[in-house]
């Protein structure tokens, strides 16, 4: 996900980290000076549900406007080979194959 929050508050005027921090505190969101840097610079930390409220509410916009998907970066699954393994008839292969239990010879029983 990409954080936008500096080009949604540009669109509506608002250029500068400070002037957001006051108007987010206007509406009862007090955020600390590094937390607001982070928001700004387009790394936060973190971000709770009820503070991203707030900024939806302060800035008139809807989250996916401050959140971008980049789903371009999400690693694709990795295949296995048996996966792709088929069977002589052209199947896929059914599963890992059957675990088969050990003898225990040597190892002393656990305590009654």
């Amino acid at each position: 996900m990409k954080w936008n929050l500096r080009m949604a508050a540009a669109q509506r005027g608002i250029w500068k980290a400070s002037e957001m921090q006051r108007l987010l505190a206007e509406r009862g969101l007090v955020i600390s000076a590094g937390k607001m840097s982070g928001l700004w610079s387009g790394h936060p930390a973190s971000i709770k549900l009820d503070e991203l409220e707030v900024i939806c509410a302060t800035l008139g916009c809807e989250v996916g406007e401050l959140l971008i998907r980049e789903p371009e970066l999400v690693p694709q699954p990795v295949q296995h080979d048996q996966d792709q393994a088929a069977n002589a008839d052209g199947r896929l292969a059914a599963g890992p194959p059957a675990v088969t239990p050990r003898s225990r010879a040597g190892r002393s029983l656990p305590p009654r």
